[in-house]
């Protein structure tokens, strides 16, 4: 029969009752009459067994093994098993100061392990050489929530780590970026950076683009191309960098009703699904580019790897099924029709105050448009634009009316008319404005010129 641990004794305590259990079973099922026990016990002592645990073999005694034989007889296996000592688990034998030394050197100094501490504490001269072993003094500090796993907790901020999922496809979104290995075009050397959008409960890949840097418009032209095909999920869980903490994306989530999360920094294991998902992708992907030296060659080699593999291959995480199933299975509860192009225009459109020059031009994003309204020149007027489509032309909100600007062209403005504003039309009765006049009647005590009449 093959050796398996799962048929072994599941401790030393089980293991020393199974070995009494062999010396003193095949007498305990015997049926013995009156003197038998006794020389059975007596020809049973002189023999010599090896304990779990020992290297050299031993004799037992009578008494011992008349006690094995009525408690194998009176609860079988489990009252052969040794009684746990009260202070299991306790470190023994140290003296109250010692003790308090111990704790205090390692509540001081947490990182500091057993040997460095004994060992210290013989050089120093406050400890004798061998007089305390390395087990007890770590039984001491598990006594004591001192070890090294319980530290370990208290530095992560004491909090308990869980497995958990979303409860669906479609319920939440996680966005990293990853540092791929350089490329090398002719003489120069360019950064890689794998921009990724997963599906947590499916862990499908809703967007997977190659850039050279991370920049906030990189992200957000990738969250747009998913939002078309795969609709809007409930939440983005996104790493804490300057990519994802940008105006833009912030206001434009809101818009769009999806709340934006972000990691802890530092904390990498609470984002475990999408550091596994960049381990599967070094191992089998960006580990193995070689000479690819454009964006373009990587990005194909990306989209062979998620379609031709990683999507269709079983998830440990998924028991055994792939995130294409999952993903797929979901597609009726997912909010796919939910999301328009017009939506996401809306969500996407940022506001900014600008001046208007007194040749009605306005710039914005470095570029210079042309207002057709005159009468705005010299004003600050509120230009907005839409980041969906670097096309679409910005505009000026003006009294609640949306003014177009169109691109400066002065060859054709040499040639166009300038529009004269037309003068204020006069009043209809003349009237009588005399400043200094006025000040004079009040200098001299005079009652006001036009108590009865205003004009």
């Amino acid at each position: 029969m093959p050796d398996d641990d799962r048929f072994k004794p599941k401790d030393h305590a089980e293991a020393t009752a199974l070995f009494r259990s062999e010396v003193i079973g095949a007498l305990a099922r015997r049926d013995l009459h009156r003197g038998e026990m006794r020389a059975a016990l007596r020809e049973l002592a002189t023999q010599r067994f090896r304990p779990p645990g020992y290297e050299l073999t031993r004799t037992f005694s009578v008494p011992t093994l008349e006690r094995w034989f009525y408690a194998y007889r009176r609860g079988g296996l489990a009252a052969l098993m040794p009684e746990r000592r009260s202070d299991r688990g306790r470190a023994r034998d140290l003296p109250e100061a010692l003790r308090t030394l111990l704790l205090d050197i390692r509540r001081e100094h947490p990182l500091a392990s057993v040997p460095l501490i004994l060992r210290t504490l013989v050089a120093d001269g406050r400890l004798v050489a061998g007089a305390v072993s390395a087990a007890t003094v770590a039984r001491l500090y598990r006594e004591h929530g001192l070890d090294r796993a319980a530290l370990m907790q208290a530095s992560a901020g004491g909090k308990t780590r869980l497995r958990w999922q979303a409860e669906r496809p479609g319920a939440l979104w996680h966005g990293d970026v990853c540092h791929g290995p350089s490329l090398k075009q002719q003489d120069k050397t360019l950064p890689l950076r794998i921009h990724a959008l997963l599906d947590d409960a499916s862990r499908f890949v809703v967007a997977l683009e190659a850039h050279h840097a991370e920049r906030e418009v990189d992200m957000l032209a990738m969250l747009v191309a998913a939002l078309r095909r795969a609709g809007a999920p409930d939440a983005l869980y996104l790493d804490n960098g300057a990519t994802y903490r940008g105006e833009v994306l912030r206001l434009g989530c809101e818009r769009l009703g999806i709340t934006l999360l972000h990691a802890k920094p530092y904390d990498a294991p609470a984002r475990g699904k999408m550091e596994r998902f960049w381990l599967t992708l070094r191992r089998g992907c960006l580990d193995h580019l070689g000479g690819v030296a454009s964006l373009h060659d990587v990005q194909v080699r990306l989209g062979a790897f998620l379609d031709q593999h990683y999507h269709h291959a079983p998830n440990a995480g998924l028991m055994g099924r792939s995130p294409a199933a999952v993903w797929d299975a979901s597609e009726a509860d997912r909010r796919a029709d939910r999301i328009t192009d017009e939506m996401l225009r809306a969500a996407l459109t940022v506001r900014e105050r600008r001046r208007v020059r007194r040749d009605t031009t306005v710039s914005i994003g470095g570029h210079d448009w042309q207002l057709d309204q005159g009468f705005l020149a010299g004003r600050i007027v509120t230009v907005a634009r839409s980041l969906l489509d670097d096309r679409d032309p910005p505009w000026v909100e003006h009294d609640d009316k949306r003014l177009p600007l169109h691109p400066v062209d002065p060859v054709a403005n040499a040639r166009r008319p300038r529009p004269r504003a037309a003068p204020p039309a006069p009043p209809t009765d003349p009237v009588q404005f005399d400043p200094a006049g006025a000040l004079l009647d009040r200098a001299a005590g005079r009652r006001p010129r036009f108590d009865e009449d205003p004009r």
